[in-house]
């Protein structure tokens, strides 16, 4: 079962604060509500997990809420005692990420059905399992990286792109038919070299990757692999090429501490993972939030999109940029068919 939320945009999300001022005036007057983040590895991946964290802490700042992350660490091994300490500390709500989580949950949901569980970018089979205290929040994020393969190949001077992906299942391929089917639509000539590091935490082999692409001739890489693809930024700024970030806008990440690295970024694929975190809060407090059921978000929705910041437009002509406007809008319109793995 699928629903979607439309009740407005998460692009404007933290500009509608009446709900919001409600929960806030009524926190003194009810206990908080205990929300954990159970982390399937550690935070400071500056993308995916800590936009998920970011998230949870503007929701703790804004209701009624006591945020909690708990960092197993990168040893998978503690990962399910981790949730399930979690569980056992009696959290109303325990927020996990990813396919990598979702068996635990499917698993220790039906013990614990006081428990809420909200789980971002997986969702486990509601047919088959009774997980009425489960939702699940999917992203159509082929919508945005169209945009962003489509600027790519606009830009590339070559017209070799590499990609470099975590692993390969359906949440990171999601990404690249996106981008691969925009980049043919700018240059049906472009080529694409795909490359799987088999991490999401390994950076050096992120950036020996992106170095063996750009040696392959590739002057632009997207790297949709979590903190390895730290490396494959790290290798464009070093090389002199580009590159397209995942999940937050990661240039405005780099920004202050290593501007050079900002620079090679010249757009980035958002999955706004924080925003979708806090709206589906925000609605559990509410009482409307639709638990036993999957939650697709995507670029009509404001949940993904492309970065445009100095950045892009110092890299991306005003043609192209307003050539990537008008497919934005067709995309929203319904007028392009974005492929997609859902």
């Amino acid at each position: 079962m699928s629903t979607l939320i439309t009740r407005r945009g998460l692009g404007q999300l933290l500009l509608a604060t009446t709900a919001v001022a409600g929960f806030v005036g009524a926190a003194s007057a009810q206990a908080k509500t205990r929300v954990a983040f159970v982390v399937h590895g550690q935070l400071g991946d500056k993308s995916f997990l800590d936009s998920a964290a970011a998230g949870l802490n503007r929701a703790a700042e804004s209701m009624p809420i006591e945020a909690t992350v708990i960092e197993p660490g990168n040893d998978r091994a503690r990962w399910e005692p981790a949730l399930a300490d979690a569980c056992d500390q009696g959290y109303d709500i325990i927020v996990v990420g990813t396919w990598e989580m979702t068996g635990f949950v499917v698993a220790l949901a039906p013990e614990f059905p006081d428990t809420k569980f909200i789980i971002f970018d997986d969702a486990p089979d509601f047919a088959a399992n009774n997980l009425p205290n489960v939702i699940a929040i999917t992203y159509r994020t082929s919508t945005a990286a169209f945009l962003a393969g489509y600027a790519a190949a606009k830009v590339s001077q070559t017209g070799k792109i590499g990609e470099i992906f975590g692993v390969e299942g359906a949440t990171i391929l999601e990404f690249a038919v996106g981008f691969e089917q925009g980049a043919r639509l700018a240059n049906p000539d472009v080529e694409l070299i795909r490359a799987v590091a088999g991490s999401f935490t390994d950076p050096a082999k992120g950036k020996e990757l992106a170095l063996t692409q750009f040696a392959q001739g590739a002057d632009i890489v997207f790297p949709i692999a979590g903190g390895t693809g730290i490396g494959a930024l790290q290798a464009a700024r070093d090389e002199g090429k580009l590159a397209v970030g995942v999940d937050s806008d990661q240039a405005l990440i780099f920004e202050a501490t290593d501007e050079a690295q900002a620079k090679a970024i010249f757009t980035s694929v958002e999955k706004k993972v924080g925003d979708s975190i806090y709206l589906v809060l925000e609605q559990t407090l509410a009482g409307t939030a639709p638990y036993g059921s999957i939650v697709v978000l995507g670029l009509q929705e404001g949940a993904v999109g492309i970065s445009k910041n100095a950045y892009y437009e110092a890299s991306v002509p005003a043609e192209v940029r307003a050539e990537v406007d008008a497919l934005e809008a067709q995309i929203i319109a319904g007028e392009i068919t974005v492929e997609t793995m859902m």
